[in-house]
């Protein structure tokens, strides 16, 4: 929270009480004060519908508060009273009664006057991965490397087999909790999360992606995104606090076996 709002809140309180005001001031005083705070104390922005939200529980619980007993309705209307029917409060009476339409109008106008402003993320495309990353204290180059085992699956299918089988362990030991038995994203813990876990059985999902993409993605999880990554945030943990290198490109590796897909081959690169 920011302190010196919080200050000047708890300030304005210890002024009341030491003047000893009455409860229609401190009814108003706590409207506003918890409106300051909401609205200004926070380090992070709280939405404006949130804080309407809050405001109408407010207002309710302080009419309530005030409304409860006949000696705190008659300590909250006596200075109304007087304010509305004597003489020498005629200039502000007109002056408020002006003013609280005025202001409402006013409200309404800069409401209905906002410009237009793109969302706070505008991508609506996954962030492209970086070109490099650092995993284990070992540089991991995305863009021309591969998968290590890869070349496995023409070359020495046996040794390949082993690995896809290590990868499906280390799945259903870390993953499947989460993306589900059959790799859906349907997992036990789908309903606590959103965004919910990618669907590796569609073929939209990792068959568009290269390997090394993905080892991107588990390596480092959803703390691992660029800031404008964040409409694709996830709760994925960086794996790469987990499971070793190898690990995670087996788990790779059993992710296309399992959907029988393949990844997006490399591009090659045309040198002039």
């Amino acid at each position: 929270m920011k302190i010196l709002v919080v200050l000047a809140v708890a300030a304005v309180f210890g002024l009341l009480r030491f003047r000893r005001a009455n409860l229609l001031m401190w009814a108003g005083a706590w409207w506003v004060g918890l409106y300051v705070l909401l609205r200004f104390g926070f380090t992070v922005p709280i939405p404006s519908s949130v804080v309407s939200l809050y405001m109408g529980i407010i207002s309710i619980a302080i009419l309530a508060y005030v409304s409860s007993s006949q000696e705190r309705r008659e300590e909250v209307s006596r200075p109304l009273v007087r304010f509305m029917t004597e003489k020498r409060y005629t200039v502000a009476l007109a002056a408020t009664v002006v003013a609280i339409p005025a202001l409402a109008a006013t409200n309404v106008y800069v409401q209905m006057n906002v410009p237009l402003e793109p969302p706070l993320f505008s991508r609506t495309v996954h962030p492209a991965s970086p070109s490099e990353i650092t995993v284990h204290d070992k540089k991991i180059d995305l863009d021309a490397g591969e998968n290590p085992f890869r070349h496995l699956e023409t070359s020495n299918p046996a040794e390949f087999r082993t690995h896809v089988e290590n990868g499906r362990k280390i799945y259903y030991q870390n993953c499947v909790f989460c993306h589900g038995d059959t790799l859906t994203g349907n997992g036990m813990f789908v309903h606590g999360l959103d965004p919910i876990p990618t669907n590796f059985a569609d073929q939209g999902a990792i068959a568009m992606l290269r390997d090394t993409f993905l080892f991107w993605r588990i390596s480092k999880g959803g703390p691992g995104l660029p800031e404008e990554g964040g409409p694709w945030d996830t709760a994925m943990p960086a794996w790469e606090k987990h499971l070793k290198e190898d690990e995670m490109w087996e788990a790779i590796l059993f992710l296309y076996d399992f959907t029988g897909q393949k990844p997006r081959a490399k591009e090659e690169v045309e040198h002039k």
